[in-house]
């Protein structure tokens, strides 16, 4: 019987027994070096930077929070001009007031949102990421508050870097006291279209909030507070899904953040007077500011990466690295990668490697292509429909019940006689007076006959008695069609149901 291998000596999993050592003669190795198989993530101290995007992406951070906190606050007659009432399950946006009847406004908004994502990726990358997603509007509000509290890039790593010292301890609790304040009024704005925010913010001053509205307010500025004070870019980069599943939308024909390379390599340090051609060098000069403006922390120069938001923070620095140089700008840009590579367009209109800036006729060339075309049509399509559902839509919801509890009956009179409820939904703000009749049967008649109140925005169950002549149909089921007219020529509504003639 041969021998049984030994046992296979135990090690630590995280030792790796042999490693070689940089820099010893003859490749010395050393053994029982730990290698940590998990790299601490590094604290982002993005510099702040001027230039048009900068500016862009701070106009959408006040046109964005402007109508976030600002909408609640509008008045529209009598109510709030946008509300959510989910108790009532009516939905106000200004003069519009939409019942759970109209869900399918909903997946037609939700059907335009998905369309309006896949055409902008496909055609400018990750626009909406770079400047308008609550994620990097938030990051933007709460790193400004950051800078304010504690200085600039320099200063806040001297900051961090620091022991425990009564200045450090004022600094980072007055800028969390301040971030808190702005999520905590985030999270009150958000319930504030939930319920009515006149009396959210009264019910809040006298603490008699509800279990529900308490919770949400704390939740969505916990999440606020969270999410763009402390993971911010890791947000971005690993609980977002449309950082993972962009790439099925990107293609060499979409504009994104590129870096020349062609120009700019290979890059180097020089002086303003310095002939960086005879010198061997690209246009740029290693300066790294296009990575310290980033609030992701990438490189742009390393090629196109998913944890790229698209918010050009890097083109504004390195422009401002060109003028000083002197240099043409546009060494970071937006540009597809075809551009940015010479690959010429279909069509034969050719962005060179020698043409430092290709015009916008190239880029367009190459963004406007069959994949872009159809998005548009399909997103213009519904667009329109959408909209001219909402202004032929009838202001008027009814929905028709048998009772159940008496099918069939013959009542005084020689009468044979059906039971149904009728709920009516003013999708008005006005007062309406609906008229309520039947067709279908010969002779039948419907009771109570008089005219049905519903007030503004509510609705109403009515009780209606269909009564035809005992034998004037066959026996089984019948159609007939309820009819309900507002007074005035205003909304028709015609909803059928059946009417029981018993054997």
């Amino acid at each position: 019987m041969p021998p049984l291998p030994a046992a296979p000596e135990k090690k630590h999993p995280r030792v790796i027994p042999i490693v070689p050592v940089a820099g010893t003669p003859g490749g010395a190795q050393a053994e029982g070096v730990l290698v940590s198989l998990y790299a601490a993530g590094k604290t982002i101290h993005a510099r702040s930077i001027d230039g048009i995007f900068t500016r862009w992406r701070w106009a959408f951070v006040f046109f964005t929070q402007l109508v976030f906190y600002g909408l609640p606050w509008l008045e529209w007659g009598q109510r709030q001009a946008v509300l959510f009432d989910l108790e009532a399950r009516r939905f106000y946006i200004f003069g519009l007031v939409l019942y759970p009847q109209d869900f399918i406004y909903l997946t037609g908004l939700l059907i335009i949102s998905a369309l309006s994502l896949f055409l902008f990726t496909a055609v400018a990358g990750r626009l909406w990421c770079g400047y308008a997603c609550p994620q990097t509007v938030y990051t933007e509000m709460f790193m400004w508050i950051e800078r304010k509290v504690e200085g600039e890039r320099g200063a806040r790593i001297r900051l961090d870097g620091e022991p425990m010292s009564l200045e450090k301890l004022v600094k980072k609790w007055f800028k969390h006291v301040l971030w808190i304040g702005v999520a905590m009024w985030t999270g009150f704005t958000f319930v504030g279209y939930f319920t009515p925010i006149g009396e959210l913010g009264l019910a809040f001053l006298q603490t008699r909030m509800g279990s529900w509205e308490v919770f949400w307010v704390f939740f969505y500025g916990f999440a606020t507070y969270g999410n763009a004070g402390f993971m911010r870019e890791q947000v971005c980069k690993y609980m977002c899904p449309y950082a993972r599943f962009q790439s099925a939308m990107f293609d060499k024909d979409t504009l994104i953040v590129g870096y020349d390379t062609i120009r700019g390599e290979p890059r180097g340090p020089r002086g303003r007077s310095d002939d960086y051609v005879a010198m061997g060098l690209g246009s740029c000069i290693d300066c790294d500011l296009c990575v310290q403006v980033c609030p992701t922390g990438i490189d742009i120069r390393n090629g196109l990466q998913y944890e790229c938001i698209g918010c050009g923070a890097c083109i504004d620095a390195c422009d401002s690295v060109m003028d000083k140089m002197k240099y043409p700008r546009g060494l970071v840009r937006y540009a597809t990668q075809n551009v940015l590579s010479g690959v010429p367009h279909k069509g034969g209109l050719v962005a060179s490697a020698d043409k430092l800036l290709p015009g916008a006729g190239d880029i367009i060339r190459h963004v406007m292509r069959p994949r872009v075309l159809v998005y548009t049509a399909l997103l213009t399509t519904l667009c329109v429909a959408m909209l001219a559902s909402l202004v032929m839509r009838t202001p008027l919801k009814v929905d028709v019940v048998r009772d159940r509890g008496a099918l069939s009956r013959i009542v005084a009179g020689g009468k044979l006689e059906n039971v149904y409820r009728l709920q009516l939904m003013n999708a008005t703000e006005k007062l309406q007076i609906y008229s309520i009749t039947v067709t279908g049967l010969a002779g039948a008649i419907i009771l109570p006959g008089e005219p049905v109140e519903v007030d503004p925005a509510q609705s109403r169950w009515v009780a209606a008695r269909v009564q035809i002549p005992y034998g004037s149909v066959a026996a089984g089921s019948h159609e007939i069609h309820f009819e309900i007219q507002a007074a005035g020529g205003g909304a028709h509504v015609t909803e059928k149901s059946a009417f029981l003639v018993p054997r």
